[in-house]
Order: structure tokens, then C-alpha cells, then sequence
């Protein structure tokens, strides 16, 4: 309950802020939209907990909601935050720079939301199934969520109309969502306009102004040209602070009261301009953007405006790690900047933008505000790769003291060997698959601490062969498997195998989900979920493969695709319980009786009746897998279920579960004359050993059991 109510007082601050939001000049409609949609989120939690849970129990059986009231208290605190820049008027020019394409309201607050909320209706669904003292009203309440989570609800039409108000992706939402960037570009225009007119801004204000204004309505680098360097470099308070990068290319510069990166080369930009004019129109709250550039004709010189993060993801590792504690951050963090990460790439992919050198050095890391520990991540290396100053990279390289080739997939690193690096810029090195690949190595160095080869046994040239014939780094024998194995899955030897970008973000979503909703607590090695997300993806692409190469949806689609993910957990769960329970009730018909000893011959002493547990020792599938599909069976499965008569097993408990044995006897029978076979009907047979060579079905011997087989007394 304190942290519903801290959410509350955070929703409360963002409220009297938007009282003045007709003074906010800048990206006014996405202000007003995460207000809106904040309220909505806090009415709706408030009407769930109202409907599923009794005050009284908030000290017991609200403990499901703590983690994810934490998470979505982060979300609120991180939105008041944007709110109150876009608020601020001070060095007004400057933040028309920094925020005039932002689109983070949406794809970062929103997107945030929207991924956790899922979280915090099924942590209250959990709570509700024991809240209570009702027996008849909680089985209603788990019939009520049996039907929510049916396949009936798989398509998204459905499933916006039915639970759209619930997982706050109503259809007034969803249009809001999609018309809120572009009413925020239009206003801005009117804004810069009115600035203008008024006369209140100086020469090269105007001209800046300008270049924004064509840049909004899409009409950037007319004639192929850049505005002239002498806006930037007249400016009064523009100064460079510091280079960056062990080169000349990259400054901290200090310009219109902001801090931003200069990307400064002499190159000729008409070759150029095409690339120029796209860079400058990305934006994404994963990628470092390209704000704004100018040019000098006569000297050609180039000047690009980027945003400025406080350092990479390379540098923060090595400094935060030791001797003694390798990794630098906790699970939850490392699994929120993979996602971070891969929602970059995903965007990049979109736009047919490959980085090819995706490795720590070009991973932007920038503290959150809201939240100790947590980090914005943002991708950059990509673009203008043909204006690259070589030297400084290399002498970074060096600086940083890794072999760029551990990064590089095999086949980009078969195509440096046959034509060197620089004929392999121009084919695999720039690719989606090869992208996928890095970022595996990333997931790696995340997960571990460690540099991927860093011990030593691959290095040199040898390195490089034994990567393409398949050597890849060692995990750690307590890295979390669901992890691993989805790293192992992007650094596949064949590219066709591994996944792309949006299949990585829709797995570390339910990923992190997973994680809020069961906490660490302090312990070194956590559970692992009931099913591999892995296999939960590749159901989702056989119900919607229009989703396999297509742009990223709308931040709208995620509680679907968290929905649908959870209707096939549930449906692969259930079904591996049905399975373990149709497996011991056919063996129970076979003679298997879970209140009596398996053995009529056997030692008093040792006749002992069978726990529950006998279910796992004997049947135990948690190495199986079940295609809903094909229904298949392994063989090892089959063998148990095929044990001939005069196998069997006995369970003989001694003292607590604990110590439970599992003894084989065998029950002799007698043995027919050589060369005959005794029929199932022969009268010299036991009614049990009639029950067991009887030709019929396992249901019908089962339906025959009591008169061929009477119960023990």
C-alpha cells in the first residue's frame, strides 16, 4: 500500500505541474498525453486492487504487488522528470535543439509503462486468487482468470476491445499515441515563428530558427547544402570544452547554455548529403541522434551537433569492476540495458541502418534521475563510416586493449580474411545477422564482467579460425539459463538461425516482467521461469508472422504481445501438468496405487505408502518438451511408459521425503514351456498378471481394473 501511495504522490506532483502546460512550448502534447495516461494507470490499479483485494490482508497477502508497484513508481518519477525539462524556459533556443524531434514521451515513459503494467494486473490476479476467506468466491476468481487467459482472446481486435481499458491501450489512447510527435512538431514551428516575429532573437537565432523549421516540415539540406558554420562558431557562449574519443573528430562543446558533442571533419558533403539528411532525421530514445550540422564551403569543413552521454558502456565497466566482483550491475539492470539496447537496433534495422562494429566502446550510458542504478543506454558508431578517422579508432582500440575481430561474426570475419577489412565494410560487416551476433558477445560481457576470450585460450589468428568453426566464450556455471540461452541463439554459426531485433525485445520484455515479479531477495542463484521465452516467441511468430521482418510497432501493440505470450505460458504449463498427471493415473490403472506398497512380496517392513513425490521420481518431465502441435513424445518418455511387467519400482520412504530411495524388484512369474507363450486368458494366471499381458487399451484395462485386479484392502 506505501508504494501505491507514493505512485499517487508522484501523479499528484505531475498534475499541478501540466496546471500551467499552456506555457509549455516544446512537445506540449506528449506532456499532456503521459498525464493523461498516467491518471488512467493509477484509476485503474485502484479500481483492480478495489474489485480483487480486502484492506484487512495488505500485510500478508499483498506481497505480490510490492516489486511491481516499485517498478511502475520508477516509470511515474522518470515521466515527472520530462515534464518539468520541457517546463523549463530557461536557455529556450538550446532545448529547441536538444527536444525538437524527442520522441520519449512516447517511446521510452509510455513504452515503460505499457511493459510493466501487464506486471502489476497479474501481481494483483495472484493476490486475489488467496485474498479472502471464501472458498466458493476464490474458486470463482480462478475460474474468472482460467477464461481470461483462453485462446479465444488471441487477436488484437479482441483483445483491445475486451481488455483495451484494462492494459490502457484504448482506441482513444492508441490515436492519441500516434497523432502526439507530429501536433508537437506543428506547435513547435508556430512557437519559432512567433519568436521570430517578435524580432527578439539575434541574426544567427533566425537562421537557426530556420534551418529547425525547414527540418520539422521535412525540407532538410535544400540544394544539398548544410547552413553555414558561422552560426554555430559566432556564436557568444559557444566554446569547446574537451575532445573525446583519443582523437580530434569528437569535442564536448558548450553552446545556447547546453552541453552537446561536435562531430567535426573536413570532408566534401555533396557525396554525402543524402546520408547527412538521414542521420539528421532519425530519432529514437535508444540511438545517439545527429541534432543539427553546418557547413563552411570554402574550408570543407563539417560541423554535426550530437547529444552528449556521460560515458560508454566499455568505460563504466572497467571501472566498477574488480578482482572480487566482475560484474558491474545487477540482473535486473543488465536485463533493462540489453532491452535498451536492442530497442536501438531495432529502430536502426528499420531504417536499413546496420552499426557493424556493435561492441561496449559504442554503447552511451547516462544515469537516470528517478533512479539509482538504472541507466538510459543509447547506440551509436553508425553512419558517415567513410568519414571515420581511422587513426584515433585505432588508437582507441589500442587504448581499450581488446582485438575488435571477438565482436565480428563468422562470416563478416571469412570475408576480412579472403578480402581484407576494408572490401569487407561494404557487404557482411554491415548487416542485421552480423548486428545480432555483436550483440550476443554484448549479452556476454553483461552477464559475466568479463571481455568474451579474455582467458586466454583464443587469441591471434587462431582466434578468428576457431570462431568461425564454432568456439564461443563459457558462461559461468550460475548465469541464468534463460539468458544464456537466448544469447546463444544471436551468436548461432548460422545467420538464418539466430533472431532479430524485435523477436530480442518482445523475449527481454516478458524477461524483465518475470524478474519484477519474482525478485532475487538477496539469493545467488534465482529460479528460472516454467517455460524458455525462446520457444514462447516462436509460437507468437507462427500465430502473427507478419511480425518477422516488418518496422517496430506502435509502443500500443506491447500488452498485446505480452498477453499472448501469456496465454501460450499458460497453455504449455497447464499442459505439462496435465501430462505429469495422465502419466501417474495411467500408472496407478497399471498397478500403481498411490496409498498402497507396489508389491505384494515384498518385506512388511518395507511397504511403505507412496508421497506425491513418487509422481517426479518416477515420471519426470522436466526435460521434455511438449509441441502442442505434434503432440510429440520423446522415446525416453516412452520407455517408461512401456516398462515391462516384471520391472518394477518400488519407493520405500525412510523417515522425511528427504531421504526417500527408489528400490527395483522384480516379481517373478512363471515361465511358460519353451517355444509357447501363455494367452492373457490363461487360468493359470493371477488376476494382476492377466491385467498386465491383457491385449487391450490402457483406458480399457483401467475400466476393467476392479474386476480384474480387486482393490487392496
Amino acid at each position: 500500500m506505501e508504494q501505491f501511495r507514493q505512485i499517487g504522490e508522484v501523479l499528484g506532483s505531475v498534475k499541478a505541474l501540466m496546471v500551467l502546460q499552456d506555457d509549455i512550448q516544446i512537445n506540449r502534447r506528449q506532456c499532456c498525453l503521459l498525464l493523461h495516461i498516467f491518471t488512467l494507470a493509477f484509476n485503474t490499479i485502484a479500481e483492480e486492487i478495489k474489485q480483487n483485494l480486502k484492506l484487512e490482508e495488505k500485510a500478508t497477502k499483498w506481497k505480490p504487488l510490492e516489486e511491481p508497484l516499485k517498478e511502475l513508481y520508477r516509470v511515474f518519477k522518470e515521466g515527472e522528470f520530462y515534464v518539468r525539462r520541457c517546463l523549463d524556459s530557461k536557455d529556450w533556443w538550446g532545448k529547441v535543439v536538444s527536444l525538437h524531434q524527442n520522441k520519449d514521451s512516447i517511446e521510452f515513459h509510455i513504452h515503460n509503462l505499457l511493459s510493466c503494467f501487464p506486471a502489476v494486473i497479474e501481481a494483483i490476479e495472484t493476490a486475489g486468487e488467496i485474498s479472502g476467506l471464501d472458498q466458493d468466491e476464490m474458486r470463482k476468481k480462478r475460474l474468472m482468470l482460467l477464461k481470461k487467459y483462453d485462446r479465444s482472446w488471441h487477436d488484437h481486435k479482441l483483445f483491445q476491445w475486451r481488455f483495451g481499458k484494462q492494459y490502457l491501450v484504448s482506441r482513444e489512447i492508441c490515436h492519441q499515441i500516434d497523432c502526439a510527435v507530429r501536433e508537437d512538431g506543428w506547435l513547435l514551428i508556430g512557437a519559432i515563428k512567433e519568436k521570430i516575429k517578435k524580432g527578439s532573437v539575434t541574426k544567427n537565432e533566425q537562421r537557426l530558427g530556420d534551418f529547425l523549421q525547414k527540418k520539422l516540415n521535412g525540407q532538410l539540406l535544400s540544394n544539398g547544402k548544410l547552413p553555414p558554420s558561422s552560426i554555430l562558431l559566432t556564436a557568444e557562449d559557444y566554446h569547446v570544452r574537451r575532445r573525446l574519443g583519443g582523437g580530434s573528430e569528437y569535442k564536448e562543446i558548450q553552446w545556447l547554455g547546453e552541453t552537446f558533442v561536435l562531430r567535426h571533419f573536413f570532408q566534401d558533403i555533396g557525396p554525402l548529403s543524402s546520408e547527412i539528411s538521414t542521420l539528421l532525421s532519425l530519432s529514437h530514445p535508444h540511438i545517439v541522434p545527429y541534432l543539427c550540422g553546418f557547413y563552411d564551403d570554402e574550408r570543407k569543413e563539417c560541423f554535426l551537433i550530437m547529444e552528449l552521454m556521460s560515458k560508454d558502456l566499455y568505460a563504466y565497466m572497467r571501472e566498477n569492476s574488480s578482482s572480487k566482483r566482475h560484474v558491474a550491475f545487477p540482473l535486473t539492470v543488465v536485463v533493462d540495458i540489453m532491452l535498451q539496447v536492442a530497442r536501438g537496433m531495432e529502430f536502426l534495422h528499420s531504417r536499413k541502418i546496420y552499426v557493424g562494429d556493435l561492441n561496449p566502446t559504442n554503447i552511451f550510458l547516462k544515469p537516470r534521475k528517478s533512479t539509482e542504478g538504472y541507466f538510459h543506454v543509447k547506440v551509436s558508431g553508425f553512419g558517415l563510416t567513410s568519414v571515420e578517422n581511422h587513426a584515433s579508432r585505432s588508437a582507441l582500440l589500442y587504448q581499450n586493449s581488446f582485438d575488435p575481430c571477438i565482436w565480428y561474426a563468422p562470416e563478416v570475419l571469412a570475408e576480412i580474411e579472403q578480402t581484407g577489412p576494408a572490401g569487407s565494410s561494404l557487404t557482411h560487416k554491415y548487416s542485421e545477422k552480423a548486428d545480432v551476433y555483436s550483440f550476443g558477445m554484448l549479452c556476454f560481457e553483461l552477464l559475466t564482467g568479463k571481455l568474451p576470450f579474455e582467458d586466454g585460450h583464443l587469441q591471434g589468428d587462431q582466434m578468428t579460425k576457431n570462431i568461425r568453426a564454432g568456439e564461443r566464450p563459457l558462461f559461468p556455471s550460475l548465469s541464468p539459463k534463460y539468458l544464456v540461452n537466448l544469447t546463444k541463439k544471436c551468436w548461432h554459426t548460422d545467420p538464418s538461425h539466430r533472431p532479430s531485433f524485435s523477436s530480442i525485445c518482445r523475449v527481454l520484455r516478458y524477461i524483465k516482467k518475470y524478474l519484477v515479479m519474482n525478485p532475487v531477495d538477496g539469493q545467488l542463484v534465482m529460479q528460472s521461469p516454467p517455460v524458455d521465452y525462446s520457444e514462447l516467441e516462436a509460437g507468437f511468430l507462427k500465430w502473427h508472422p507478419t511480425e518477422i521482418n516488418c518496422d517496430p510497432v506502435s509502443v500500443s501493440q506491447i500488452p498485446f504481445q505480452m498477453f499472448v505470450y501469456r496465454i501460450a505460458e499458460k497453455e504449455k504449463t497447464s499442459l505439462s501438468f496435465r501430462f505429469k498427471k495422465s502419466e501417474t493415473t495411467e500408472a496407478a490403472s497399471n498397478g500403481w496405487d498411490e496409498n498402497t506398497s507396489l508389491v505384494e512380496d515384498a518385506p512388511e517392513s518395507d511397504a511403505r505408502s507412496i508421497s506425491p513425490d513418487m509422481k517426479t521420481v518416477c515420471f519426470d518431465t522436466s526435460s521434455i518438451f511438449i509441441d502442442d502441435h505434434d503432440r510429440k513424445i520423446p522415446s525416453d518418455l516412452r520407455s517408461v511408459r512401456s516398462e515391462p511387467p516384471d520391472k518394477r519400482i518400488l519407493m520405500i520412504q525412510k523417515g522425511s521425503k528427504s531421504n526417500a530411495r527408489v528400490r527395483k524388484t522384480t516379481v517373478k512369474q512363471k515361465a511358460p514351456p519353451p517355444g509357447r507363450t501363455l494367452p492373457w486368458d490363461s487360468p493359470g494366471l493371477s488376476s494382476r498378471e492377466r491385467l498386465y499381458a491383457s491385449p487391450l487399451s490402457p483406458d480399457k484395462r483401467k475400466a476393467n481394473r476392479q474386476t480384474l485386479s480387486p482393490k487392496r484392502s
